[in-house]
């Protein structure tokens, strides 16, 4: 029988956690290069990866939601395309979302989460699209109108799969904050 996590030491929890996160960001990575039935908007797709930045960021520093977005942008760039890449977007939606004060709007927290990932969806299009446009890669006609179909599509889809994420990585951290300051 499984000891109860109160029950743990402070270096296995840690360890615990460290596979909770690599085993999060793996599914979410996964999840972003899947194309799943009822996971579609308009032929996109939630943005798994923004999904995991902000659920991390919402209760960090900036400096850390920065760095989140950044690892897991280039870690997409290494999967998918390194050009454009996927970082810096990832790391200002991490950036913005922990300077963000969201106790002060809506007291349930996977609300919160989907709004600001509602919210950061289209920064995060928006900096891929001008990335785009400094290539010359498209017009800036064909950028505009990529960039407002596909920006409020993954805000939608994104931000509807955000509590799938939020929900449990949220309780695990207050869950492992709890046992860490109880000792």
């Amino acid at each position: 029988m499984a000891k109860p996590l109160r029950l743990w030491s402070r270096p296995a929890l840690f360890q615990l956690n460290v596979l909770i996160l690599i085993g999060s960001t793996v599914l979410c990575l996964l999840l972003q290069l899947s194309r799943l039935p009822g996971m579609i908007l308009l032929d996109v797709t939630p943005n798994w990866c923004l999904i995991w930045v902000v659920t991390w960021s919402i209760k960090r520093s900036p400096l850390q939601g920065l760095i989140a977005g950044m690892a897991l942008g280039l870690i997409q760039d290494g999967i998918t395309a390194p050009s454009p890449t996927h970082a810096l977007g990832l790391a200002i939606a991490g950036y913005i979302t922990s300077t963000l004060d969201v106790r002060r709007w809506v007291d349930e927290d996977f609300i919160c989460a989907a709004l600001i990932v509602f919210m950061m969806a289209p920064v995060v299009e928006a900096v891929f699209a001008g990335q785009l446009a400094l290539q010359g890669v498209w017009d800036s006609q064909q950028i505009w109108t990529h960039l407002q179909q596909v920006s409020l599509s993954s805000a939608i889809i994104s931000s509807l799969w955000t509590p799938l994420v939020y929900v449990p990585l949220n309780r695990w951290w207050e869950r492992l904050h709890d046992l860490l300051h109880s000792r």
